[in-house]
C-alpha cells in the first residue's frame, strides 16, 4: 500500500522548497479575504446564522489539504450547496432554529460517509452520467435561483425563499411595492462597485473591498440608514467540538438531498481541479482519491458544527491565480479564518445584508452559462435540447427533481446513442485498397452485388436489432442481384452474447438466400468473443479479413495465399 497516494500532504511536503512560500502565502491571505465575507454570506443562503460559514470555512480546508490530490482547489462554503441545504432541511425543519442547525450539521456526516464509501470504492466513475450539457443546465439553473433568493436581502423585502422560479416571482410580483430604497440603494451600488473592481482586475479583493465599505457606511451614517438590516452579533470563538445528533429517522428524508450534494460538490471539484491540474505538470488529479478527500473534509466539519463544504470555483481560480502551489495555502486561509473567529467577528456587526446578497448575485449570475448554450444549438441540437430541459425542470420542480431529471435525461440520450449508432455503406476509393462512406465521399465506386458496410459501435443487446433493421435496408437497396455481404468490423470494439446470436442468424439467413457474409477488420478481443459464441460454426475461418478490400478481392478471385495465411494466422493466434 502506498500511503502517500492515501495521504498526498507526504508527498509534497517533504519536497516543499523556501521559494514556494512566497506565492502560498499571498494566494493564502487572498483567498482568506474572499472566504471570510462569502462564508458569512453563504450561511444566510443555507438558513443559518452567519457564524456557521465560518466554521465551514475552517476544518475542511485543513482537512483536504492534507487528503487532497489537488494542491489548488479552494474548500469551503459555496453558493449552490448552501442552497440545496436550504431547499433540502427547510421541509424538515425551520430555518434558523436549533434543530434546523442540527439537521444542516448531520447532513454535512450524511454527505461525508457518501463520499467517503465512494472513494474507498472507487465509484468515482458514476459522475460521467452527468453530461456537461446536464452539469450546464443544473448550474446555471441553481445559480439564478440562489441570485433571486438574494433579492429578498437585496432590497430589503421579506420575499418567501424557494427552489421553484415561478413561486419566487409570483411573490416578487405581488410584493414589490414593499421594496426598501435604502437597502436597494446600498446593495445596487455594491453590485456596481464589484464589477468595476472585476473590470478593472480580477485578483482585486472585491469582496472584501465592498463588505469594508458597507460596514463603514453604516457605522459612521447608522441614523441616516436604520431601516437597512445588518448582520449584527456574530458570536466569537472557535467551534466546540460536538457528535452530530444522530436522528436515523431522519436519514430516509435526507438521502435524496445528500446524494445531490455528493453528486454536485464531486463534479464541482472534479472539474476545478482538472482545469488547474491541466495548467501545471507537478501532481496529477485522483477523482477516488477527491471523493475521499471531500468526504473525510465533510465528517471532519460536521464534528465541529461545520453544514456541507465543497470546492469553490471562484477562490480555486483566485488560489491559482495567486501563485498557490501546495495545500500551504490552504493552511494559511485556514488561519486567517481563526483570527477572525478569535478576533474579528464583532467588526462584522454593522456589515449589511444587502451587502452580502451582492456579493452572491454577482458571483452566481455568472454562472448562468449562455455561452455554452449558443454553441450547442450550432454544434449539436440534441445536447442543446438536453441542457434545456435540465435548465427548465431545475428551475420549475426544484433542485432535487432537477438533478434527478437531468441524470434520468443523460441516460436515455446514453441509451439512444448507443441504440442507434451510426451505420453506412462503404464504396471502394478508385485507385487504391480502401473503403470509404458513400455518403460523404460521392466518388466512390459501388457496385450491385457487393455490399460492403460499417458498423460504428459496439454490437450487444440493445443495438442488435438496430443492426438487423439498418442492414435490410441496404439489403434491399441492393435488389436480387446482392450475392455478398461485407461487415467491415473495424469500429466495433465489444460484441455481447445477443450481439453474437444475432451475427449468426443473420449469416445463416443470407446464407439460406445464398448471400455470402464475410467479416473484416474484427479486432482480436472482439474475434475471440466471437470464436466462443460459436461464430465458426456458421462461418468459415477462412472468411475473416484484415480489410474489406481483401474481402472483396477472395470473392471475386477465389482461394488466394494471402488469405489462407491471414486464416492461419487467426487460427495460431486464437488457439
Amino acid at each position: 500500500m502506498n500511503i502517500k497516494k492515501i495521504i498526498p500532504l507526504l508527498e509534497w511536503l517533504p519536497n516543499y522548497k523556501k521559494e514556494q512560500l512566497k506565492g502560498d502565502f499571498i494566494a493564502g491571505i487572498t483567498v482568506a479575504t474572499v472566504l471570510i465575507p462569502q462564508g458569512i454570506a453563504y450561511a444566510l443562503i443555507a438558513g443559518l446564522p452567519p457564524i456557521y460559514g465560518l466554521y465551514s470555512a475552517l476544518i475542511p480546508q485543513i482537512v483536504y489539504a492534507v487528503f487532497g490530490s489537488s494542491r489548488q482547489v479552494a474548500i469551503g462554503p459555496v453558493a449552490m450547496d448552501s442552497l440545496i441545504v436550504a431547499a433540502g432541511v427547510s421541509t424538515i425543519a425551520l430555518a434558523g432554529s436549533e434543530s434546523y442547525i442540527s439537521i444542516a450539521i448531520f447532513l454535512a456526516f450524511l454527505v461525508g460517509a457518501i463520499q467517503l464509501l465512494m472513494g474507498i470504492f472507487r465509484l468515482g466513475f458514476i459522475v460521467n452520467f452527468l453530461s456537461k450539457p446536464v452539469i450546464t443546465g443544473f448550474t446555471s439553473a441553481v445559480a439564478l435561483t440562489i441570485g433571486l433568493n438574494q433579492f429578498r436581502n437585496l432590497f430589503g423585502v421579506d420575499f418567501l425563499q424557494s427552489d421553484q422560479i415561478h413561486v419566487l416571482l409570483e411573490d416578487m410580483y405581488y410584493r414589490i411595492s414593499e421594496i426598501n430604497l435604502n437597502t436597494s440603494l446600498i446593495g445596487l451600488i455594491t453590485c456596481l462597485l464589484i464589477l468595476f473592481f472585476r473590470k478593472i482586475n480580477k485578483k482585486i479583493p472585491n469582496a472584501l473591498i465592498v463588505v469594508v465599505l458597507g460596514i463603514l457606511t453604516l457605522y459612521f451614517f447608522k441614523n441616516q440608514f436604520i431601516d437597512v438590516a445588518i448582520v449584527k452579533g456574530i458570536p466569537s470563538g472557535l467551534p466546540s467540538f460536538a457528535i452530530p445528533d444522530f436522528d436515523f429517522g431522519l436519514i430516509k428524508e435526507l438521502l435524496p438531498i445528500a446524494f445531490t450534494l455528493v453528486m454536485v460538490g464531486y463534479l464541482e471539484t472534479i472539474s476545478i481541479g482538472k482545469s488547474l491540474e491541466a495548467k501545471q505538470d507537478d501532481y496529477r488529479i485522483d477523482p477516488n482519491q477527491e471523493l475521499v478527500a471531500l468526504g473525510l473534509s465533510n465528517i471532519a466539519g460536521s464534528f465541529l458544527k461545520s453544514y456541507p463544504s465543497t470546492s469553490s470555483f471562484s477562490r480555486s481560480a483566485i488560489n491559482a491565480e495567486a501563485g498557490a502551489t501546495t495545500g500551504v495555502s490552504a493552511l494559511l486561509s485556514s488561519l486567517m479564518v481563526v483570527l477572525t473567529l478569535l478576533f474579528l467577528t464583532p467588526v462584522f456587526y454593522f456589515l449589511p445584508k444587502t451587502v452580502l446578497a451582492a456579493i452572491i448575485i454577482v458571483a452566481v449570475f455568472r454562472l448562468v452559462n449562455v455561452k455554452e448554450a449558443r454553441f450547442l444549438w450550432r454544434a449539436n441540437n440534441l445536447d442543446f435540447w438536453l441542457l434545456i430541459a435540465t435548465f427548465l425542470s431545475t428551475l420549475l420542480f426544484g433542485i432535487e427533481y432537477g438533478i434527478l431529471i437531468g441524470v434520468s435525461l443523460s441516460l436515455v440520450v446514453l441509451i439512444f446513442r448507443t441504440s442507434r449508432p451510426h451505420v453506412t455503406e462503404l464504396g471502394k476509393v478508385p485507385n487504391s485498397d480502401f473503403y470509404r462512406n458513400k455518403n460523404r465521399f460521392k466518388e466512390v465506386l459501388l457496385e450491385e452485388d457487393i455490399l460492403v458496410f460499417r458498423f460504428d459501435a459496439q454490437l450487444f443487446y440493445a443495438n442488435s436489432s438496430y443492426f438487423i433493421e439498418q442492414l435490410e435496408l441496404m439489403v434491399a437497396n441492393k435488389a436480387e442481384k446482392l450475392k455478398l455481404i461485407v461487415l467491415d468490423a473495424e469500429s466495433i470494439n465489444r460484441v455481447d452474447s445477443t450481439g453474437i446470436e444475432m451475427l449468426k442468424q443473420q449469416i445463416q439467413f443470407y446464407k439460406k438466400r445464398d448471400i455470402k457474409f464475410y467479416l473484416a477488420g474484427v479486432k482480436g478481443p472482439v474475434r475471440d468473443d466471437l470464436f466462443r459464441g460459436g461464430v465458426l460454426e456458421v462461418i468459415d475461418l477462412s472468411h475473416f479479413f484484415m480489410k474489406a478490400n481483401g474481402a472483396v478481392l477472395f470473392f471475386k478471385t477465389g482461394d488466394n495465399e494471402n488469405q489462407k495465411k491471414y486464416a492461419q494466422y487467426i487460427h495460431q493466434a486464437y488457439n
